[in-house]
């Protein structure tokens, strides 16, 4: 003979158990795992300052020619005979001394070739020659 379930026979599953076992499973991985401290390089970023700039002598050497050709150098304005001799001075404090040659668009010819042929008497081989900002 065959019974009749109720609803209220009808079989419960008891959760429970499970719940404890995924606890158990969790406590078990978070005790075990093992966490690593990354490398890492500490950056300090330039300042804009302009004062640190110039003291520093590793800095590289800043020349400028505006749009009326005029030079200059360390905020002075110099003249297409003295590049050599600034050049020459920086370059002893410094021997390895980059020079960048910042040139307005509309500066003579002129000038920008006597600057890179003075800076290269000075004896810097290559001197970086860039288009100045507009500002």
């Amino acid at each position: 003979m065959r019974r009749h379930r109720d609803d209220q026979d009808e079989a419960n599953v008891d959760m429970t158990p499970m719940l404890d076992i995924v606890f158990i499973m969790l406590i078990f991985f978070i005790v075990t795992t093992s966490f690593v401290k990354e490398n890492t390089i500490n950056m300090s970023r330039p300042s804009n300052n302009q004062s640190e700039q110039t003291d520093n002598p590793s800095a590289p050497v800043a020349i400028e020619i505006t749009d009326l050709s005029e030079i200059r150098m360390e905020g002075r304005i110099i003249d297409v005979g003295a590049v050599q001799a600034n050049i020459e001075r920086k370059r002893a404090e410094n021997p390895k001394t980059v020079v960048i040659i910042q040139a307005h668009e509309e500066a003579g010819v002129e000038t920008l070739v006597s600057v890179v042929d003075g800076v290269r008497e000075a004896g810097i081989s290559s001197p970086i020659v860039a288009r100045l900002p507009n500002k």
